[in-house]
């Protein structure tokens, strides 16, 4: 993968890791784990947690099943539902940062504005001006952090309370209230869940329709919870259940193969068919493609509670928001107290706005102009010894992001490793490995559902390529085993 350049002196780098959620706290205690003490955790907000702590609205939850959403070195035996709720995601990395004594090395509100690198040497300069230097940079900055705001005219004219789903205003009351919810995907259908027995009235603001699979989420036993608390192999062996469930269905169907896909397309379909009772209904909620085109929505619930009678399912096209509520375009004004944007997260920016700037003056910013590309998700050409966990072409849509990125991290401590056995001290993507790499990418990815299944996603960047793994689980492990 990388061109090695310029012996240097064995010695522990001096690392910096750009925030403090799932995946910078996991290249953290990889650090520590190998002995090296020289790295410092730089988190822009005042607490660690990424998008768990961005995350706060009524009914988050995860949708992957709790055992396998869990460091594969830590495991935690008292997730108290198969599919955990936020607060308690979030409380499990603040307990294994504890145990490996991260918190010493976390600095909270430090965002990061500048990372320039001379001379060989990353100099980064945080929005408060403090300024260090690094050897080696990693940007741990997650998915899905940026707030996608929707372009809707008059949006600033509402006279109730307006916020976005990732800035959840907690102190405003919601019980007997008229909300509106603009958005259908997995945060609006969580949303709308919990927020249905709650609101006077609900209005649901669907642009397009998603496929709903109907995964149940009942609490552990407390017999469940003694056995794997006392028994750890019974940890061990749910966790690995879980782990060949998921890469033998889910994870096969979103990558073509036909009976894994037509086995759950069936379930989503059939659930659509008889969990809602109206016919009209039934087909403003049946999506124009196939399932998994996007990502697939895990609710036991939803079609039950947009059928409750305080409930209303809203399709027709928003024309404007105005002081008293919404306005689509047949006419109607839909008078609301509350209003919540749950319109998704701008995917496509990785580390962006960090003005990232290399050796040669060039920006990430120019560098990606083309669109965000990485060699095996984890180094950008002309960008030496700047590595990201969660880059362009980690497999997200097909795969749990803490299992690869556990992948990833081990990755770049192979050449933390080679720096501080002093055999190298600078390593660079090759431009025509990148090239060779995106090839295969763009190629692997015109089986895939996301490019079959007609529709779009935030799958997609702004060109229409795909920036996902277009293979299966078990191959990126073979690939990333060691660096090339």
């Amino acid at each position: 993968m990388a061109a090695a350049q310029a012996r240097g002196s064995a010695r522990d780098p001096r690392v910096v890791i750009i925030g403090a959620g799932m995946s910078g706290l996991l290249m953290g205690i990889r650090l520590k784990q190998a002995g090296i003490d020289d790295f410092v955790i730089l988190e822009k907000a005042a607490d660690l947690g990424g998008t768990w702590r961005e995350n706060t609205y009524p009914g988050i939850a995860c949708d992957i099943p709790s055992h396998f959403y869990s460091y594969s070195f830590a495991p935690n035996p008292g997730w108290s539902h198969w599919f955990a709720p936020g607060g308690e995601i979030k409380d499990y990395f603040a307990s294994v940062a504890q145990a490996h004594g991260l918190p010493a090395r976390i600095r909270y509100n430090s965002e990061v504005a500048e990372a320039r690198r001379s001379d060989g040497t990353w100099r980064i300069r945080c929005t408060d001006g403090t300024e260090m230097e690094a050897d080696m940079v990693v940007a741990a900055t997650g998915v899905l952090h940026h707030p996608r705001m929707p372009d809707i005219p008059g949006l600033s004219d509402f006279r109730g309370a307006c916020f976005h789903s990732a800035q959840w205003r907690h102190d405003e009351p919601l019980d007997g209230r008229r909300i509106g919810v603009i958005g259908t995907g997995s945060t609006a259908t969580q949303i709308t869940a919990a927020l249905v027995p709650r609101a006077g009235q609900l209005s649901l603001f669907q642009r397009t329709a998603q496929w709903v699979f109907p995964l149940p989420n009942p609490e552990h036993s407390r017999f469940a919870r003694w056995c794997f608390r006392r028994l750890p192999g019974a940890g061990r062996a749910w966790y690995h259940l879980t782990r060949l469930l998921f890469q033998w269905t889910f994870s096969r169907a979103v990558l073509g193969h036909n009976l894994a896909h037509r086995m759950l397309a069936g379930i989503a379909r059939r659930n659509l068919e008889r969990s809602v009772r109206d016919p009209a209904l039934r087909e403003r909620l049946r999506p124009d493609y196939e399932p998994f085109c996007k990502r697939l929505i895990i609710s036991p619930d939803f079609y039950d509670k947009i059928q409750q009678p305080n409930a209303e399912l809203v399709t027709a096209p928003i024309e404007r928001v105005e002081a008293e509520g919404v306005r689509t375009t047949d006419g109607r004004l839909h008078a609301l107290d509350v209003l919540v944007l749950a319109t998704g997260f701008e995917a496509q920016r990785y580390v962006r706005p960090l003005q990232l700037i290399n050796e040669h003056d060039e920006t990430l910013e120019e560098a990606w102009s083309g669109g965000a590309r990485a060699l095996r998700s984890v180094a950008v050409p002309g960008f030496a010894n700047f590595f990201m966990v969660a880059g362009p072409y980690t497999p997200v849509g097909n795969y749990p992001l803490i299992q690869t990125s556990e992948i990833q991290a081990d990755y770049i401590m192979a050449f933390v490793e080679r720096f501080r056995n002093g055999e190298a001290s600078r390593f660079e993507a090759r431009p025509e490995a990148l090239e060779r790499f995106v090839r295969d990418m763009d190629a692997g990815s015109e089986r895939t559902i996301w490019r079959t299944g007609g529709c779009q996603s935030w799958y997609l960047d702004e060109r229409g390529r795909i920036s996902m793994w277009p293979w299966s689980f078990e191959r990126f492990r073979r690939e990333m085993r060691r660096p090339k």
